[in-house]
């Protein structure tokens, strides 16, 4: 037979008292509690930091966002060392362009890397067909309805619509740039197409460590602002940049096109960006070579386009957050919250 154990027989006591003497290990509650009053306060820094640059004139932002650069990269460091934060400067390695071949595009998502450097006349052409039969459709009503001459006057006048439509695009399209961009907006896929990009640019940001101070999907301009003053001064003074300056840059220029390539079949969106990575080629030192510049083109979008691939929840968190008009601070925070999501 087996002894039997009470509450009160010595083999019982024994184990409970080196129990009660063993020493404790913390436990998570009294851990976190201080990371989380510490992110709290981190976040808080970076909203005050956020909303001191947005509410001065253009004029006097240039002072504050190099100041508010700093207080928003220490905040999401300090955040990093605490393992608050994970996918904010996750790149870690060092920048390094290679070739890029085209099985490695579809590899990382891209649906049709051809569409990428050739510009799309999709929204022009659905914009020239909404003008030509709405004022035909007009035009043979004022004929049907006004007495006379003055039928067959409007009628004339309003079907001549159209052909002004059409001859100032051909000679001018830069012209119609708004009222296209406004007329595809009543779209709603091409709205998310908008979020997508600007999310895809917001995001690999993000990831390569770089802070964003405020975005706009608005209708007359859709744009993310980065906190990178010195860079941007650099640029806009015609000062050279050296490699490592350039390729982070490029990734996060070509990022925009990158998100349209992994998520539709064609890509809209590629003039502004592709602009904006030539001015930022144009200041390498030592100069690329034209087939140097495709090859830093493509490799950016590539690059970009694996970051995505790998951060898929975050981006589609991100976007939704975008489209709603969130602070920049709820996107930070959709980031890193979003679930991991595997994509083959």
């Amino acid at each position: 037979a087996f002894p039997m154990r009470t509450a009160t027989s010595p083999a019982y006591l024994a184990p409970r008292a080196a129990r009660r003497h063993a020493p404790r290990p913390p436990t998570r509650v009294r851990v976190a509690a201080p990371i989380r009053a510490a992110a709290s306060d981190a976040y808080g820094a970076i909203d005050v930091a956020l909303a001191k640059v947005k509410q001065l004139p253009p004029s006097e932002r240039p002072e504050e966002l190099e100041r508010a650069t700093v207080v928003v990269r220490d905040a999401l460091n300090a955040m990093k060392v605490t393992s608050t934060v994970a996918v904010w400067d996750s790149v870690g390695a060092k920048l390094e362009r290679k070739n890029v071949f085209p099985r490695e595009f579809s590899q990382v998502g891209v649906r049709n890397a051809e569409s990428i450097g050739r510009p799309s006349d999709t929204n022009d052409a659905k914009f020239m067909l909404a003008v030509t039969m709405s004022t035909s459709a007009l035009a043979v009503v004022v004929g049907a309805t006004l007495p006379g001459d003055w039928g067959a006057f409007g009628a004339y006048l309003i079907g001549g619509i159209s052909l002004a439509v059409l001859a100032v695009g051909s000679t001018a399209p830069g012209l119609l740039k708004v009222a296209v961009d406004r007329f595809s907006r009543i779209n709603p896929e091409y709205r998310r197409r908008i979020a997508r990009h600007e999310a895809g640019h917001f995001l690999v940001g993000y990831v390569m460590g770089v802070p964003v101070g405020s975005y706009d999907l608005g209708i007359d301009s859709s744009h993310v602002n980065f906190l990178e003053a010195k860079l941007e001064r650099k640029i806009f003074q015609g000062e050279k940049l050296s490699q490592e300056e350039v390729l982070p840059l490029a990734v996060i220029s070509m990022s925009g096109v990158a998100a349209e390539a992994v998520e539709f079949d064609e890509v809209m969106g590629q003039t502004a960006d592709l602009y904006d990575l030539q001015r930022i080629l144009n200041r390498v030192n030592p100069k690329l070579s034209d087939a140097q510049q495709q090859q830093t083109t493509r490799w950016a979008v590539w690059y970009a386009a694996s970051i995505l691939k790998t951060h898929r929840g975050a981006w589609d968190a991100l976007t939704e957050k975008m489209q709603e008009g969130a602070p920049v601070i709820e996107c930070l925070k959709a980031i890193e919250n979003a679930p991991k999501v595997e994509v083959n």
